[in-house]
């Protein structure tokens, strides 16, 4: 009985390790497949963005940098959005939306992009055209963006795909916008409107990423203005990666008139 007893504890331990091995598989692939699905959409637009920068590409090193200076600043963002969204809680209907949508998130997020992307990337020489303001602000923004699909993408892979399609591309036209007006800026010898051009970069980006989630948070027919926001948002800052790329053109011709002379 003794013997009898030992071997079906053995088993029973081998079973139980097996068991534990399997789970501990699954478990592994669940994340694999998590962190597969919320970086794809990420990945996909810095492939996109760096392509379209293909006159003078930025330096790969410098693009990862981005990505992962997105990334970090949901960390300080998470904290500030805490303190900053206790308004809301007794704000009454569409003032706590409002507050939720452009102070808690659209402030507090653009704000640290903003800051992430002036305080690491803006002082780097390989920052001298408009249309790097575009490249290194929209590949902040998709770490960024990255970082919350592995937050939302814990309740359900459905979310994942619904964010590839709007938040990704929201944050990354937002984001890439206010890009465009630090680039202006930072050719601006004038440190007046140098300024200003910030200013509206930045104002540009809480305008967008606010509407959209002030609509969005209505959780009514309204959130269809969530769409309409996104579709404009890519088409104003295409327009804008147009003009990055022409006054890019324009000045790299200039230089080289003026080295001919």
């Amino acid at each position: 009985m003794t013997a009898l007893r030992a071997i079906d504890y053995y088993a029973s331990q081998i079973g139980a390790t097996r068991a534990a091995e399997k789970l501990y598989t699954v478990a592994m692939f669940d994340i694999a497949i998590l962190v597969v699905g919320a970086a794809l959409p990420s990945i996909i637009l810095v492939v996109l963005f760096y392509r379209a920068d293909r006159a003078l590409p930025e330096p790969v090193g410098l693009i990862g940098k981005s990505v992962l200076y997105g990334f970090l600043a949901t960390i300080p963002a998470i904290a500030i959005e805490l303190v900053v969204g206790i308004p809301a809680s007794v704000l009454p209907g569409v003032l706590g939306i409002a507050w939720t949508a452009f102070i808690t998130a659209a402030l507090v997020e653009e704000g640290v992009k903003y800051f992430f992307l002036r305080r690491f990337i803006e002082k780097s020489h390989h920052f001298d055209e408009v249309m790097d303001g575009i490249v290194y602000a929209a590949c902040i923004s998709l770490g960024f963006a990255f970082a919350e699909n592995l937050m939302y993408g814990m309740s359900g892979g459905w979310i994942l795909v619904f964010r590839a399609f709007t938040a990704v591309p929201m944050h990354a036209s937002a984001t890439g916008i206010m890009g465009y007006w630090i680039g202006l800026a930072k050719r601006e010898a004038d440190p007046e409107k140098a300024r200003v051009a910030r200013r509206k970069g930045f104002m540009a980006a809480l305008a967008i990423h606010g509407l959209y989630d002030f609509f969005l948070f209505t959780g009514s027919l309204l959130a269809l203005g969530a769409v309409v926001v996104l579709l404009v948002s890519v088409r104003i800052l295409r327009r804008f990666m147009r003009k990055a790329r022409e006054i890019d053109s324009a000045s790299a011709e200039l230089r080289q008139s003026m080295t001919r002379l």
